[in-house]
């Protein structure tokens, strides 16, 4: 069952998050040697990757991948991997896989495909939530479900959010990892939370609708 946490400001969002990536890292790269992490975009995600990039960890043993990508070009600060890289995080880590959006939804999500085939179930997957409860580039009046069952990454036309062309990881793609995080802050969130509460059909009320979900939100959201 999804687990809900608040926290009182977003920053303490960030921060217990990285807390427990760091923790999932260390235990992964125990068991496993090795953690793959799944990025999101956003400013709470961001302030998390800072905390994260501060701190001295077995970086070697770290892959990075992204949950979606906009289709802008490579050196865009619009990119999901600019912002990551503005937070210090992708320096660390040299097994980081940006998806290719500069060469078009289609094409890239092909690719990006075959970059992640062999890379399931991925050790946590971070999320974040916009104000219309979209996550990744899982937009709720778009055909987000409408995919094969081994397909792992979409192509997105037509997203209500500039730029209109993206790439996304799946629901199912998403959801094949060991832990899952969505992190919610910012007052924007209050009307998508409170119809995720009554059981709105969003894209992010499905997504993390696994065991392994946690939920890190700001306490005055649930108000």
């Amino acid at each position: 069952m999804t687990q809900w946490i608040e926290f009182n400001t977003a920053q303490d969002v960030a921060a217990a998050a990285a807390d427990s990536i760091q923790e999932h890292a260390r235990h992964a790269i125990s068991q496993r040697g090795e953690y793959k992490l799944v990025l999101a975009g956003g400013t709470t995600p961001n302030a998390c990757y800072e905390i994260l990039a501060s701190r001295d960890l077995e970086w070697d043993k770290w892959k990075l991948f992204y949950g979606d990508e906009r289709c802008l070009s490579l050196e865009d600060e619009d990119r999901n991997h600019q912002i990551v890289a503005s937070s210090g995080l992708s320096e660390q880590i040299k097994q980081h896989y940006i998806i290719p959006a500069e060469l078009g939804s289609i094409k890239g999500a092909e690719l990006y495909q075959s970059t992640i085939s062999d890379q399931t179930p991925f050790d946590t997957v971070l999320l974040g939530m916009g104000e219309d409860g979209h996550t990744a580039s899982l937009f709720p009046d778009l055909q987000w479900q409408d995919v094969e069952a081994d397909q792992l990454t979409q192509a997105v036309h037509g997203a209500p959010k500039s730029p209109p062309e993206r790439i996304s990881m799946t629901a199912g793609a998403l959801q094949q990892c060991h832990q899952m995080l969505v992190l919610i802050t910012g007052e924007s969130k209050r009307d998508a939370v409170k119809l995720w509460k009554q059981g709105g059909g969003l894209p992010i009320v499905e997504v993390s609708d696994i065991d392994q979900a946690s939920i890190y939100i700001e306490a005055d959201l649930m108000k």
